[in-house]
């Protein structure tokens, strides 16, 4: 089994395998079990310190490193084509906190993405991913230090400085009421103009069940080739919402009438004028935000239990309960994302470093109106300042 991988700068990626039964040779072609391909073993080496020792044969119980395995990660099992064992992979913790990440200098994205990507190959306990709607890289790991660390290894092995800072809340809108508008979009050039009129129906479906997308016009007042393109500028004004720039979820629209032109109408006519319209309608429909709920679990002595029960309800958390596990306590809660950043910090500090907790998402809630207000005006500030720029 692959355990570990190691970036070496002469010799590239070292792969530390276990041996668990049988021998290795250099040279020797096995199996990846987990992805199911041909990988042929080049050198193998002892590693004491900071020397490598070649070998030329591995027994059982082993620990060698394996140069350039092309196909092979953390976690995989290499067998015999005749016997393809599967060993449990190792079972890494989930991440507890997450930081947004940008270069320091402009047109260092592709290395800062190479040295992420190496970076965690080479430890799986740091993740990367690009959140969409608030179009930032996030990067997670096991505590503040550890995202220091990495920041400390891309700037020494790969040259690239970054910084570090708060991560956006992914907030979603959506509506509570029904709405209906139309839009004309008309423009008149030399030549040939731009037309197209779209009347829409919206509104809300419960939580979760996504977006769906009615044709209801009769009579052909929209021709069918222009209905596909109303869909797409619905889509595109789902993408950033009216009330805060934020993607637009759970909603029903039907086009039912509009007007065409036979000689200036066109597919970007009817996309823009659906845009227009979508945002006009959700603006009439009692526009709310949303904002991400976490699911936590913490474990801590018992003695803390009040403090940290306490502190969870003044992040606006729901206790759903609590049960014990020998000296410790186990709570579980639901919390609001924007009220956990820098939480393994914070419940270590008031654990006296003896609390832990893991976190994930599970559904989205409205944000109470006080915040909302707070979040769309930052929003619309910010907009205006990125216009004026």
């Amino acid at each position: 089994m692959v355990f570990k991988v190691l970036s070496e700068q002469h010799l590239g990626d070292l792969s530390l395998l276990r041996v668990y039964s049988g021998r290795l040779e250099p040279g020797r072609e096995l199996l990846n079990v987990v992805r199911s391909r041909p990988e042929k073993l080049g050198a193998l080496y002892h590693l004491v310190g900071k020397e490598r020792k070649e070998s030329t044969t591995v027994a059982a119980g082993d620990i060698v490193a394996a140069v350039k395995l092309k196909e092979t990660h953390t976690g995989d099992t290499l067998a015999e084509k005749s016997r393809p064992v599967l060993l449990p992979p190792p079972d890494f913790p989930d991440p507890v906190t997450s930081e947004s990440l940008h270069p320091k200098n402009k047109g260092d994205e592709e290395k800062v993405a190479q040295g992420l990507a190496r970076l965690h190959e080479e430890d799986p306990t740091f993740g990367k991913r690009f959140e969409p709607s608030t179009k930032e890289t996030l990067v997670s790991g096991m505590g503040d230090l550890h995202l220091e660390v990495m920041v400390d290894r891309l700037k020494k092995r790969f040259g690239v400085e970054v910084l570090l800072s708060k991560p956006r809340i992914p907030y979603r809108e959506t509506i509570r009421n029904k709405a209906e508008d139309q839009y004309r979009h008309k423009k008149q050039t030399g030549g040939r103009g731009q037309f197209g009129e779209v009347h829409l129906k919206i509104e809300p479906r419960r939580r979760g069940e996504g977006f769906e997308f009615a044709d209801e016009v009769k009579g052909g007042v929209i021709p069918n080739q222009f209905i596909p393109a109303v869909e797409k500028g619905v889509v595109a004004g789902m993408e950033r919402g009216p009330l805060a720039g934020y993607p637009v979820v759970d909603v029903r629209v039907a086009v039912f009438f509009g007007k065409h032109h036979d000689v200036d109408s066109s597919e970007m006519a009817f996309k823009i004028a659906a845009e227009s319209c979508f945002h006009q309608a959700v603006l009439k429909a009692n526009p709310v935000l949303l904002e991400p709920i976490d699911e936590l679990t913490v474990r801590v002595p018992e003695e803390f239990l009040g403090d940290v029960m306490g502190d969870l309800s003044s992040k606006r958390g729901r206790i759903l309960g609590t049960e014990a596990d020998g000296h410790y306590q186990v709570i579980r809660a639901l919390v609001p994302e924007a009220e956990l950043y820098k939480y393994a910090s914070h419940l270590r500090s008031i654990t006296q470093g003896r609390g832990m907790h893991c976190q994930r998402v599970t559904n989205y809630e409205e944000v109470p109106r006080e915040l909302a207000d707070r979040v769309i005006a930052t929003a619309r500030a910010e907009r205006e300042a990125a216009a004026h720029a």
